[in-house]
Parts: C-alpha cells; sequence; structure tokens
C-alpha cells in the first residue's frame, strides 16, 4: 500500500461545523458555505480554495454549479433511482470504502513523529530539498492580442490588494482558461521548465507585484501576467518543509502498521482459494 486515498467526501464531511451560513436557497432547501466547499472538494482533489478570498462573481458562479447540482439530484431521486438495483450495490460499496477510509484515517491520525525524526530524516534527505528557482503567478488568457492590450490598460494604474482583487475578477469573467479562471487566475508555484516558454521567459523575468507591460503570445492565445512571488534556487529550509516530512514519515509508519496488521489478520483468518 503505497499512499493513503482519503476520500475528499469523508474529509469534506469530517470537518461539517453546525453553524454553517446559508449562501442560498433552491425549492426551500439551504445551501451553506459548507455545501460549497464539499463541492469543491469533489470538483478539485488534493486543492484548497478559500471561499472567503473569492470575488463576488466567482463565488456566485460557485453557488450556481451547487443549485444546479442540487436540482440534478433532485431530478435523480424523483425518477426512483433510489429502488434501482444498481444504486443498492453503489450504496454497498460506498459504505465499505468509508468505513475502511475512516478506519485508516483514525490510525494515521494516533502516529506520532517526534522533531528529531523530523531534523534526522530532513538532513539524511537534503538532495530532496533542493529547488530551482520558482515564480508564484496570475494569469488572464484570451484570444487576441487587442483583448489583452485592454485588459492591461485596465489594470495598469492598480498595485497591491486593488491590483490582485481586480486581476482575479478580469480572470473568472473573461479568461479563457477555465481551470485558472475559477481561482482567479492563480497557477500557484511554478518552475522555469513547467510552462511553455514565451510565457515562462515573460514570468521570470518580471518584478514581485508586477502585471505584465504587453501581452505574452504562446500557441494557446494571450497572457496577461501578475506576478506574485518568487523563490531563488537552493535549499528549502527545514521550517518550510516540515509538515511535508512530518507526513512522510507518519505515512511510512502507517504503512508498517497497517502491514503487520495485516499480516496478524491473516493469521487467524480462514482463507482458501479456489
Amino acid at each position: 500500500m503505497k499512499k493513503i486515498l482519503f476520500s475528499t467526501l469523508v474529509s469534506a464531511v469530517a470537518a461539517i461545523s453546525l453553524n454553517a451560513a446559508v449562501v442560498a436557497t433552491v425549492d426551500g432547501q439551504n445551501i451553506t458555505d459548507e455545501d460549497l466547499q464539499i463541492f469543491l472538494a469533489q470538483a478539485m482533489p488534493g486543492q484548497h480554495v478559500d471561499i472567503a478570498q473569492m470575488s463576488d462573481e466567482l463565488k456566485k458562479r460557485l453557488i450556481d454549479d451547487v443549485v444546479g447540482r442540487k436540482l440534478l439530484l433532485k431530478e435523480a431521486r424523483s425518477t426512483g433511482i433510489e429502488k434501482d438495483p444498481e444504486f443498492s450495490k453503489a450504496l454497498n460499496l460506498a459504505k465499505d470504502n468509508i468505513a475502511g477510509e475512516l478506519y485508516f484515517k483514525k490510525i494515521f491520525d494516533t502516529i506520532k513523529v517526534s522533531e528529531a525524526e523530523i531534523k534526522g530524516f530532513y538532513d539524511e534527505n537534503k538532495d530532496r530539498f533542493n529547488q530551482p528557482a520558482s515564480v508564484r503567478a496570475r494569469h488572464i488568457l484570451v484570444e487576441n492580442e487587442a483583448d489583452a492590450k485592454s485588459i492591461i490598460n485596465e489594470l495598469k494604474n492598480l498595485k497591491g490588494d486593488a491590483l490582485t482583487k481586480k486581476f482575479g475578477e478580469i480572470a473568472a469573467a473573461k479568461s479563457i482558461d477555465q481551470g485558472s479562471a475559477q481561482q482567479g487566475g492563480e497557477l500557484g508555484w511554478f518552475g522555469q521548465s513547467q510552462m511553455v516558454k514565451p510565457f515562462a521567459d515573460a514570468a521570470f523575468a518580471m518584478k514581485k507585484g508586477e502585471v505584465s507591460k504587453t501581452p505574452v503570445k504562446s500557441n494557446f492565445g494571450y497572457h496577461i501576467i501578475l506576478k506574485e512571488d518568487l523563490k531563488a534556487a537552493g535549499l528549502v529550509p527545514l521550517n518550510e518543509v516540515k509538515p511535508q516530512v512530518e507526513n512522510t514519515i507518519k505515512m511510512q509508519k502507517f504503512q508498517e502498521v497497517i502491514q503487520k496488521k495485516t499480516q496478524s489478520l491473516r493469521t487467524k483468518a480462514k482463507v482458501e482459494y479456489k
């Protein structure tokens, strides 16, 4: 077992609060901010999106997506789908998976890692923590140069939080890169080799907090880039990778625990191969 696959649904449901804020209703049924978080967890597993940091326009689009899903689920139930034999099979399989994942999670959460273990692992594996130079940026992608120039002109007198907010709103409304548009154009951290050359060259040449002065043309279209931050090449300090190191050690210990537990259970079970 090389890794734990905790269900995004299990993780989201585990975090549900009794004080969820209602953001909309559909046919009298409440839609809460936690419904939005669960929807995002299922749509983008492994990623965390802070709903509180979303623009009003982006949040409205998210709510509309959840409304649509609620209506489709209501329609599905109205057809009697829950009486279908396939529904019962899928439900039983889901119960098994959720029971297993919650059981694994409870075991994983009991595993402790000491500060000495973390430092020891870091010192013995420093080659893992050498990173190339990287940039964190947002972008807006449009099909033609005129639109790109118009957007640059709209942004040119803004700075700081005002620039980031406006950039995110325009990305959500106009960017044809739908994946990043839903996050205000956010691309996260990337190395120079991870992006197409014209885009990477432009992003790495810019200053922190700067927006492209001219559109950046690639085979995808025309980009407007907002460079949010940069990291120089070198060894990542322990404090920056501590959670990653701790999780790696916990995973190794977890694998050992599960392997021993499985072996113990097999010695007590009657297994017949047919």
